[in-house]
């Protein structure tokens, strides 16, 4: 069992940046590829960037990419997300997810966390 607790979310302008942190329980935790998800109001649940078990890959979404940064810290348990030249259209609840396979679909998760707002003004 892993529980997944999201923290850094909240108010930005756009432009700005933000920091997203997911702390995880568990001594396995090296064992998962983690990633982050996102959900707007009236959308589904879409997928932003993962990570291997030792750091080794990362994918992104691509709506995302050359902005947003995945990294984690396997001694703290962390997995972190660098959100910079944020968008009015990245705003969303962001939610964390573990895997014990590579994954970029929500239905390869195996836990979620439970979610972290992050809103971004125009």
């Amino acid at each position: 069992q892993v529980q997944l607790v999201e923290s850094g979310g909240g108010l930005v302008q756009a432009g700005g940046s933000l920091r997203l942190s997911c702390a995880a329980s568990g001594r396995t935790f090296s064992s998962y590829a983690m990633g982050w998800f996102r959900q707007a109001p009236g959308k589904e649940r879409e997928f932003v960037a993962t990570i291997s078990w030792n750091g080794g890959a990362t994918y992104y979404a691509d709506s995302v990419k050359g902005r947003f940064a995945i990294s984690r810290d396997n001694a703290k348990n962390t997995v972190y997300l660098q959100m910079n030249t944020l968008k009015p259209e990245d705003m969303a609840v962001y939610y964390c997810a573990a895997s014990l396979k590579n994954f970029i679909q929500a239905r390869e998760v195996n836990y979620w966390g439970q979610g972290t707002q992050v809103t971004v003004s125009s």
